[in-house]
């Protein structure tokens, strides 16, 4: 990681020691920043110059994160054993041939799918912590104090600007939440919709929504969710089934769902064992399991190569490029001669 402290704070770095946390329990994990020197961590610089590079069985596995910084990271870590738990997806680079992708996600998965398919993918998702399926709120008839609840980062100022002073304006309870909350568990327990539309957000920064955790959090406190269905959010909301879309046509029509909603939740909430299945899934328990058997694989996959075996290589963009133009110049050859040997056919004739 870049570090764990400061401007360094954020959702991913939380996955990232949480799932520190997780493989602890069958694995020796070492946490090792490279932009910020931690006293609690070794520096990425400090052990590159004390450990020569080579595939061995003795080299550990580095796994690297921070999409802005993973092709200078690879660069880096050239020659060792290396893989890449990719969360967002979009930042344009490419990976060098046998790096095994770690993907939060489906839409994540794909991409990567697409963009290295003959790299070693495998889909381990972000885990919920224990404490979302501990203390969710347990379902009531009892009004919750907040109707409506909108955090303000990520959001689209279609919420902000236009649809939340709309569901004030009926008398709807809505409240913005910006910085710092204490327990993040007990303001969901107390909102009844959780309004999520991160889309512009990602798009204006041309990367994608890598897990989205808010929604599923939301859904294990009880609350209905409106949500963008950007990127991975499409991975476990389902329209109508499990959570519902925001921005669906008109600001009118919004607003009639989220206040219907607010009235009768129990007639919006996902059914209990479609929400009971999808966070089973979810639980550290689960990942646990598709760690261990991803981490398995992947040391399979440098053993390999360590042996000799050389890793895969996909065919260059261009080369296909040329396929496809070779290709339409043959047919339109082919069609050529074909009117040519009909004219003549029919000249003779």
């Amino acid at each position: 990681m870049p570090g764990t402290t400061g401007r360094f704070r954020c959702g991913g770095l939380l996955v990232e020691l949480q799932t520190a946390r997780l493989l602890e329990q069958f694995a020796r994990v070492q946490l090792v920043t490279y932009r910020q020197r931690e006293p609690e961590y070794p520096f990425l610089g400090d052990l590159l110059r004390a450990e020569p590079a080579g595939l061995t069985a003795e080299q550990p596995l580095w796994v690297v994160s921070w999409g802005f910084d993973v092709p200078w990271l690879l660069r880096r870590l050239k020659g060792r054993p290396t893989a890449y738990h990719a969360h967002s997806s979009g930042y344009g680079f490419d990976l060098p041939a046998g790096v095994p992708v770690l993907a939060v996600s489906r839409n994540t998965l794909g991409y990567w799918g697409d963009r290295a398919p003959r790299n070693p993918l495998l889909l381990v998702p972000n885990a919920l912590e224990p404490m979302w399926i501990e203390r969710g709120a347990r379902l009531s008839q009892e009004r919750r104090p907040i109707d409506v609840l909108v955090q303000r980062r990520k959001s689209s100022a279609y919420v902000l600007e236009q649809l939340v002073p709309a569901l004030q304006q009926r008398g709807l309870r809505v409240e913005v939440q910006s910085g710092w909350v204490d327990d993040l568990v007990e303001l969901f327990n107390g909102s009844t919709v959780v309004l999520y539309d991160s889309a512009p957000y990602w798009r204006g920064r041309g990367v994608s929504e890598g897990f989205g955790l808010p929604p599923i959090e939301a859904l294990a406190c009880g609350c209905v969710v409106f949500s963008s269905l950007n990127h991975a959010l499409a991975d476990n909301l389902d329209p109508g089934v499990v959570g519902h879309q925001l921005g669906a046509g008109t600001l009118a029509g919004d607003l009639d769902r989220i206040t219907a909603a607010v009235r009768e939740p129990g007639a919006w909430r996902a059914a209990p064992e479609v929400l009971e299945t999808l966070l089973r899934a979810g639980s550290e328990q689960a990942l646990l399991a598709r760690w261990r058997d991803a981490l398995v694989a992947i040391d399979q996959h440098w053993n390999r190569l360590a042996s000799g075996a050389d890793p895969l290589q996909p065919p260059p963009v261009r080369w296909l490029w040329w396929l496809r133009l070779r290709q339409a110049l043959v047919n339109r050859i082919s069609g050529l001669v074909w009117v040519l040997r009909n004219r003549l056919s029919t000249a003779k004739r």
